[in-house]
């Protein structure tokens, strides 16, 4: 049931054992007839699309069109044009696939400083620890145990266009090293893979005065993140792998009751802008032809490759939902949906969490359910703990 889930997740992981295991350093498509039935899309580095904060996991991972915050550097740079806050700094801790080991995290930290009245700054860090992996080949010949991790180092600018308009622009520096040493039959050898990106996102914003306390605000925004250079784990040419660049649109809308009380309702549409797996080799090299496009073919293909069609590429779609109670600055409380179509990875599950502030410091906390309530799933019992500080 969660074959196609487990591959996007935990690509880094399941890479270490392809790399390992393949003559030639090349991950083999074995798909059959592919028809869009279960065909997720695979790339590396796959933790830049972890929501990182607790506030947006309880949410069901929806980020683009929430109030600013410091966690706003990992979701859409330009809504911090917005904030009015001079700085801050965020702290993020997520133990991942808990039901599975117990030594795989990822944890994050995050500032803005304003400039003036119209330009911010944002800087954020990303460190996914996979833990220690026993390896073995298809004979079940001891590989050795690897401890691979990753991580990303990002900065980017948001300037405020108009009084309901901000853009965005940042770049990234992402490191990953899954397995070194000698391939197997001295065909090479690995190494740690380092590739650049840059996102540019717009953010939208409007207040609506009601009668006494009352009135209400839209967000809207869009991001199109992890744009940049292949990452590789060798020196061959043919063993590249796409970044997870994305296509996200958010809305939102906050009605504030009263001086004290507010509720927020937002909703996230993200899109992978990487190939769709298809078993097409046209030039019969062993390799599919899906894993030798460029950046801009893969990028700009990507809304018209699915084997099975423009029905398939509406599977390519993810949603986002939630719903955001605060009873002033003091406290909020969260819950969310998240759903991915069950040929594309068929992640479901609800979210929920709660947030506590207290002057200039808050901590929240999120948890998620997988849809179905089995406990076996890969990310049954995830918590997420954030610690934000704003002055």
């Amino acid at each position: 049931m969660y074959a196609g889930f487990y591959q996007p997740i935990v690509r880094g992981i399941v890479c270490i054992s392809l790399l390992l295991i393949a003559r030639s350093g090349t991950a083999q498509i074995m798909y059959g007839n592919t028809d869009g039935r279960t065909n997720a899309i695979s790339t590396a580095v796959p933790f830049l699309r972890i929501a990182p904060d607790a506030r947006s996991a309880a949410l069901g991972d929806a980020g683009i069109a929430l109030s600013p915050d410091a966690n706003t550097v990992f979701h859409n740079l330009s809504a911090l044009a917005f904030i009015k806050e001079e700085r801050g700094v965020a702290a993020n801790f997520t133990p991942w696939l808990r039901s599975m080991a117990s030594d795989v995290y990822l944890a994050n930290l995050s500032a803005f400083k304003r400039l003036d009245e119209t330009q911010v700054i944002g800087a954020g860090f990303r460190y996914f620890n996979m833990g220690s992996i026993q390896l073995q080949d298809f004979q079940g010949q001891d590989q050795g145990t690897v401890k691979p991790g990753e991580f990303s180092l990002e900065a980017g600018y948001a300037r405020k266009l108009t009084d309901n308009w901000g853009i965005g622009v940042g770049f990234r520096y992402i490191h990953s090293k899954l397995a070194t040493g000698a391939k197997p039959g001295g065909s090479g050898s690995y190494r740690p893979g380092n590739a650049f990106a840059g996102d540019i996102s717009i953010a939208y914003t409007s207040t609506q005065e009601y009668d006494a306390d009352q009135q209400g605000t839209w967000r809207f925004g869009a991001v199109i993140s992890n744009i940049g250079t292949k990452i590789s784990y060798s020196k061959e040419s043919h063993d590249k792998y796409f970044l997870p660049a994305n296509l996200g649109i958010g809305a939102g809308y906050t009605y504030q009751f009263d001086e004290k009380n507010s509720l927020g309702l937002t909703i996230d549409i993200n899109k992978l802008l990487a190939p769709t797996p298809d078993t097409v080799d046209n030039n019969k090299d062993g390799i599919p032809d899906y894993r030798q496009k460029g950046l801009l073919s893969g990028v700009f293909g990507s809304f018209g490759d699915a084997p099975g069609g423009f029905k398939e590429e509406l599977h390519e779609l993810m949603y986002s939902t939630g719903a955001e109670y605060k009873y002033g600055d003091l406290l909020a409380i969260r819950a969310g949906y998240y759903n991915e179509h069950k040929t594309k990875g068929n992640r479901k599950y609800l979210t929920a969490g709660f947030g506590l502030k207290y002057k200039i410091a808050g901590l929240d906390f999120s948890y998620m359910i997988p849809a179905g309530g089995d406990p076996l799933h890969p990310l049954a019992n995830t918590l997420r703990v954030s610690v934000n500080v704003t002055w």
